[in-house]
């Protein structure tokens, strides 16, 4: 690391002095141990700006305080809406790569975030946020005996319709909430199973990026699971990855057994949800507590963010196509 990003850090240091109390005991759930791991992932998000992380650094503190954020991983979802949530947010944790990051799967093109009301579909990605970064990531640390502060994400496009387009606004509500509040936590973004819809809408998305991001996205052919296997071992590839090819023949009689890693009943899911609940468990011995959701305060898009998101729009009316809003 350069003298310039040292002395970065130490700037970020020494301006946390001067925050309140609670916003140094959020950060101190956020940092896990590495507060200067976590300057760096803010420094990294406004390009080793000082004055510009250090105010995102004080906006997130805030939002974490004012939305009790650290005490997400004990608010449970009934389980009922819960494995609605599940059915219909389709996202997982199928393992690890080979060198020790979670390996996060999202099926954007299935899934429809219309079985539950909006603010459960928020409080789960929160939760799941929360877990990786106290959770997950410092126990791959322990494991491995280094900082392990980033995942691998792989999306899945399958299924991706025109009428996905209608949940745009609470999707955008996720990403910016990742943004803002969780900045470089995902080291690579694999896309699998693209269909003619993502890939003219990626044309003209690509260029809008920052470059830091468009390095960080890899569209894969067909389900990716050759590439895939380049940085983890079989039984860590999401389940829409496990298609045969004519390289991968060895794994054949394995394809068939593998796991619906969406699945409210995987591991992880059940991992998740009775971590959360036994936390609860514990609060409410100590003092009671209100139950169920919580509402969290949504901030304004990044305005290069509503950019993006108009120009999707206006490339699926392109393609001659009508998008009902809600």
């Amino acid at each position: 690391m350069g003298i310039g990003n040292q002395e970065a850090i130490r700037q970020m240091q020494s301006l946390m002095e001067n925050v309140d109390e609670q916003q140094k005991n959020t950060f101190q759930n956020m940092h896990q141990g590495y507060p200067s791991e976590s300057f760096i992932q803010f420094l990294k998000a406004r390009d080793w700006n000082v004055a510009k992380a250090h105010k995102m650094l004080v906006d997130c503190l805030k939002w974490r305080v004012e939305n009790e954020i650290d005490n997400v991983l004990t608010r449970p979802i009934p389980a009922d809406l819960y494995r609605a949530v599940r059915d219909s947010q389709l996202i997982g944790m199928p393992g690890y790569t080979r060198e020790g990051l979670p390996v996060i799967a999202v099926g954007v093109g299935l899934s429809a975030y219309d079985k539950a009301p909006e603010h459960y579909y928020l409080q789960s990605h929160i939760q799941m946020n929360e877990y990786r970064d106290r959770v997950i990531l410092p126990t791959a640390t322990k494991k491995h005996g280094r900082f392990i502060g980033t995942c691998v994400k792989v999306f899945d496009m399958t299924g991706l319709k025109i009428s996905a387009l209608n949940q745009l606004r609470l999707l955008t509500a996720i990403s910016t909430i990742d943004d803002l509040n969780y900045p470089e936590k995902t080291d690579t973004y694999y896309i699998v199973n693209t269909p003619y819809v993502f890939s003219a809408c990626w044309k003209v998305v690509r260029p809008l990026l920052q470059e830091r991001t468009r390095k960080k996205i890899q569209v894969l052919q067909g389900c990716g699971r050759d590439e895939l296997l380049k940085v983890m071992d079989f039984a860590s590839l999401p389940h829409f990855c496990r298609k045969e090819s004519s390289k991968s023949s060895r794994h054949n009689n394995a394809a068939g057994t593998s796991e619906n890693c969406f699945s409210f009943d995987h591991a992880f899911h059940q991992e998740l949800y009775n971590f959360i609940k036994q936390q609860a468990a514990v609060r409410e011995s100590m003092a009671p507590t209100r139950q169920g959701s919580f509402h969290v305060d949504l901030p304004e898009p990044d305005p290069d963010d509503a950019r993006i998101t108009r120009t999707i729009e206006t490339q699926f009316h392109r393609l001659g196509i009508v998008v009902n809003s809600n």
